[in-house]
């Protein structure tokens, strides 16, 4: 068992992250709210989980086939419950906090999806989650075929449904006409990592377009500490620590940047902010 006065939270994150392929990923999911509320208990979101799951079982027949207990769910998340997206306040952090979802029942797709996939598999339900351009999903594998759940809004989604969200990130990308992407490609299921990473990523951006470069870099330690190897990740750790002040961590991590990405297409820009920073 983790405790606070023995590993800092950033510590305990690597400790969970450590095995991408035993990924505890509510554990993980709930612990990024860590460093903005220090005293958020570590076993409230499991115990909050396993009430929800205690009434959720109780309607469910033995026998009820996965049809049937998709229905359930349904009607005990979105309606019963009442999770729901944020609509008035989409881009606030605390969307993405899952102890906080859990208590308002309001969030982002891919905070309402982890909730969401914990009860779902709870009930021995084929689910994933799927990270769809713009706006996670969820997937069901049924007897009958697939099922696609928006976390959101809490609709099922057709695959013309699906088809007509990805338009944009194909056009942006050039995936129509001959080169025109299969709507398969965007529902492959993502891993914890992937999950984690995306969360992070939102929350990057949160910070970035308030001007919080403190709470940014909280970001970015966890980004490394999850992809040690992305390159680009140790590059915006090290600019953002330059932003904060910290030369040496920044030269740290640009450095390192240069040295792995020889034939970066920033190559210059970032050779030039670390000649000023050794300069300074």
């Amino acid at each position: 068992m983790w405790e606070p006065k023995q590993a800092s939270a950033l510590e305990y994150f690597a400790m969970l992250v450590a095995d991408e392929g035993d990924l505890p990923l509510l554990e993980a999911a709930t612990s990024l709210a860590m460093d903005e509320y220090p005293d958020l208990s570590l076993t409230a979101v499991p115990n909050a989980m396993d009430q929800l799951m205690g009434r959720l079982h109780r309607r469910v027949l033995a026998d009820a086939d996965p049809i049937e207990r998709t229905r359930i769910l349904n009607q005990f998340f979105f309606h019963e419950l009442g999770f729901k997206g944020n609509v008035n306040n989409y881009y606030d952090p605390d969307n993405s906090f899952i102890h906080l979802v859990l208590k308002t029942r309001i969030g982002i797709p891919i905070s309402l999806a982890i909730i969401w996939l914990e009860l779902a598999n709870s009930l021995d339900l084929n689910a994933c989650g799927i990270a769809f351009p713009g706006h996670f999903l969820c997937k069901l594998r049924l007897p009958e075929g697939q099922v696609i759940v928006d976390p959101f809004s809490g609709d099922t989604l057709s695959r013309e449904d699906v088809s007509e969200r990805a338009q944009p990130f194909k056009q942006l990308h050039g995936l129509l006409g001959a080169d025109d992407a299969p709507v398969d490609l965007f529902l492959q299921p993502a891993s914890a990592g992937d999950i984690l990473s995306r969360m992070l990523l939102n929350l990057r951006e949160i910070h970035r377009s308030n001007d919080d470069p403190v709470r940014e870099l909280a970001v970015h330690e966890r980004l490394v500490v999850l992809s040690p190897k992305d390159w680009p990740l140790r590059r915006d750790r090290g600019l953002c620590a330059a932003k904060l002040g910290d030369k040496r961590a920044a030269v740290r991590d640009l450095e390192a940047y240069l040295d792995q990405v020889p034939n970066a297409p920033d190559r210059a820009q970032i050779s030039a902010a670390l000649s000023q920073l050794i300069q300074v």
